[in-house]
């Protein structure tokens, strides 16, 4: 359940998030990396675990994962959708 108090947290999380043109293009990655949102929404979607990919990264923390969920989750708040198939 989302509280008003997650205000404060969600702005700290989305901190964690940057957009560089002179990283990755300007896609949005984690702070001080090179690790993009939508790679690591893609290890999720393909059943990696938040564990398996500090394993794999350990320069990231729980909390960058988290700011990747809530990033996409902002950014499609607002957009509408089409059908892909009928």
């Amino acid at each position: 359940m989302y509280h008003e108090g997650n205000a404060m947290k969600d702005e700290q999380l989305l901190q964690r998030i940057v957009c560089d043109r002179q990283v990755m293009t300007g896609k949005p990655v984690i702070r001080g990396t090179r690790l993009t949102v939508d790679f690591i929404l893609n290890l999720l979607a393909h059943s990696m675990t938040e564990a398996e990919i500090r394993a794999e990264y350990p320069g990231i923390s729980k909390e960058d994962i988290q700011a990747c969920l809530l990033f996409a989750t902002k950014a499609l708040k607002d957009t509408d959708f089409m059908p892909l198939a009928v």
